[in-house]
């Protein structure tokens, strides 16, 4: 499907006419003294292989790992393996490559990353998931992803630096990691086992370290929503840099 739009948009530059428009006119053009007249210098060809195609961050591995139909990659940047903190950017696939959206200041797990995540290790699990479901405390704010509105998303209590919880699920997408997709984030089925954990999300920042989510601002959280389009097979790949670049 990407390659169909890139031939469309390549054939419809003026460019890169070629065929029966530009060789209409096969005779040699002089001017009135008999000489032939100046040709105009030749365009170099625009070719979708000059565009950026690659995501920036993301290693050959990683960028294999993105399924051949994602046009929407919501890429987590982790500071380090430990760090709580992170960069969270929107890119979005066109005919020219991939296009990034602005760099969203985040929190993820205290602990850092995982690659084998288990649960209460305090940790974020690193990899590359899809994302089918969304829900939330508040009213659909035109979710594009199947919206599951409920009180079961109250979030009570205070976070790791004595911040308050409440209103940190006002709006989640939630990570496919170990949960069965097509259902509420709330639904607590564990593909891999409880061991593993789940209920991964990307969900409201509340100001501090997640359990193993990952929180941008409420504002981010409602353009997410509005824009992820489970017609563009949208992923999060998620990470600290050194692991992302691999």
């Amino acid at each position: 499907m990407i390659q169909r739009r890139t031939a469309v948009a390549l054939l419809a530059s003026p460019l890169l006419l070629t065929g029966c428009g530009a060789g209409a006119e096969a005779t040699e053009r002089r001017t009135p003294g008999g000489r032939p007249a100046p040709t105009a210098t030749p365009v170099p060809e625009i070719t979708a292989e000059r565009a950026p195609q690659g995501i920036p961050g993301l290693g050959p591995e990683r960028s294999a790992a993105l399924p051949d139909r994602c046009e929407q990659a919501v890429v987590v940047t982790g500071r380090g393996r430990n760090s709580p903190l992170c960069t969270v950017v929107l890119h979005q696939r066109s005919a020219t490559g991939w296009q990034a959206g602005p760099r969203w200041p985040g929190h993820n797990a205290l602990r850092g990353w995982s690659a084998h995540h288990l649960s209460g290790d305090l940790r974020s699990p690193l990899g590359v998931y899809t994302l089918s479901d969304a829900g939330g405390l508040l009213a659909d704010p035109g979710s594009r992803l199947p919206y599951h509105h409920s009180g079961g998303f109250h979030s009570p209590g205070t976070g790791f630096e004595g911040e308050p919880l409440d209103g940190s699920f006002d709006y989640v997408v939630a990570i496919d990691y170990n949960r069965r997709r097509g259902t509420s984030p709330l639904d607590w089925t564990r593909p891999l086992g409880p061991a593993r954990g789940g209920g991964v999300w990307l969900h409201v920042d509340h100001g501090g370290p997640t359990h193993g989510c990952v929180s941008v601002a409420k504002a981010h959280m409602k353009e997410l929503l509005r824009t992820l389009d489970p017609h563009r097979h949208p992923v999060v790949v998620m990470g600290h840099a050194d692991w992302l670049a691999g």
